[in-house]
């Protein structure tokens, strides 16, 4: 049985189309993924992200705990400020992407992703054993709702007095939209910039509600997974268990720069610190100029006769107009390099590029 969101009936109502995705009955689009893909590049749009897991861990040595089960540093963070990381195995291997909040004194969340939620709190309650922390899966209790956009800010801002603008990329506030609590971060997974809405699943539907009906005034879409999916991709960003896992490193990754092997005991430390010079493959970005032509998971990438790599997340970009991927090659290749791409037994022609594919400005 799947799973539903506690904003599922909204969802219906507005003639969502939905499917399966970890276990959840996710929205995959609503009037269409261009459309709303490009209405989060322009303007803004709204996403229920809500089969997100959320771990809360509290205790004397919730510092040092979070430290030792993440690569970032926690020390550097503030109250109500959040970061980037990972988790890694004793290999060196990725267990999952997230982003650490610290909240009030030495409270943390961990925001982690909905295929993981099960693995993430076993692992983290499994290495909590040795330290005065209490650790807790509080996905069930927490909605979260998703606002992205270039007038993202401005259109939340006009829900809560201003307050919302007050903030910078990576922290948080609490604070109340239409009279409800709830916490904002200025977060989110598109390449642009926006908050993401942590509320109670009671009062997710007035919060859902009032940004509804405020997004008319912005031309606000309602978004699904799939243009998700494809925005994160535009941005260069990962996608755990296809772009990332347990068998690759934040060095392959190219996520190395939120490991910090300086700042003490971490699980996976001595093997990072190890593979860090011994890398064979990395992660690239892939543009195909051919029309109609789009890169899929799992496709081979060939240098001349030699298969030097292959397609993790592949897909059509609206704001680039072409067919983009991202994938691993043979650290000897780099930026530049001309490729093919192996699609359904047909050599394609690719080039390999810096990511992310789409900035913001």
């Amino acid at each position: 049985m799947l799973k539903r969101l506690p904003l599922h009936e909204r969802h219906v109502e507005l003639g969502a189309k939905m499917g399966e995705f970890a276990g959840f009955c996710m929205p995959m689009y609503y009037r269409g993924v261009i459309e709303e893909v490009r209405a989060v590049r322009q303007k803004v749009g709204m996403f229920d992200v809500s089969h997100m897991g959320e771990l809360s861990i509290k205790g004397k040595e919730a510092v040092e705990f979070v430290n030792y089960i993440t690569v970032n540093d926690v020390g550097k963070l503030r109250p109500f400020s959040a970061q980037y990381s990972m988790m890694c195995n004793t290999e060196g291997g990725i267990v999952d992407d997230l982003i650490v909040y610290r909240l009030e004194g030495d409270e943390f969340m961990l925001v982690v992703n909905a295929a993981n939620i099960s693995k993430d709190y076993e692992w983290v309650k499994e290495n909590s054993r040795r330290f005065n922390v209490q650790v807790e899966d509080i996905s069930d209790r927490t909605v979260l709702i998703a606002v992205q956009g270039p007038k993202a800010i401005e259109m939340v801002d006009e829900l809560m007095e201003g307050e919302v603008s007050q903030i910078r990329r990576f922290e948080m506030m609490r604070g109340k939209i239409d009279n409800v609590e709830v916490m904002v971060s200025r977060t989110g997974y598109t390449g642009e910039d926006g908050v993401e809405i942590y509320v109670s699943p009671k009062d997710s539907v007035k919060v859902w509600d009032s940004l509804m009906e405020r997004g008319k005034k912005y031309s606000m879409a309602v978004c699904g997974l799939i243009a998700r999916d494809v925005l994160r991709l535009e941005a260069g960003l990962p996608l755990y268990g296809n772009d990332i896992d347990e068998t690759t490193t934040p060095w392959e990754a190219r996520l190395g720069w939120v490991v910090k092997l300086n700042k003490g005991e971490f699980i996976g430390r001595e093997s990072l610190k190890l593979k860090k010079e011994r890398i064979t493959k990395h992660r690239v970005g892939i543009i195909v100029k051919e029309a109609k032509i789009v890169p899929r998971k799992g496709q081979p990438l060939y240098f001349g006769d030699e298969e030097i790599g292959y397609i993790t997340s592949g897909g059509y970009s609206p704001t680039l107009g072409c067919g983009i991927g991202m994938g691993y090659v043979n650290i000897a290749y780099g930026v530049g390099t001309k490729v093919e791409v192996d699609i359904r037994g047909k050599r394609v022609d690719a080039e390999m590029v810096k990511l992310p594919f789409y900035r913001s400005t």
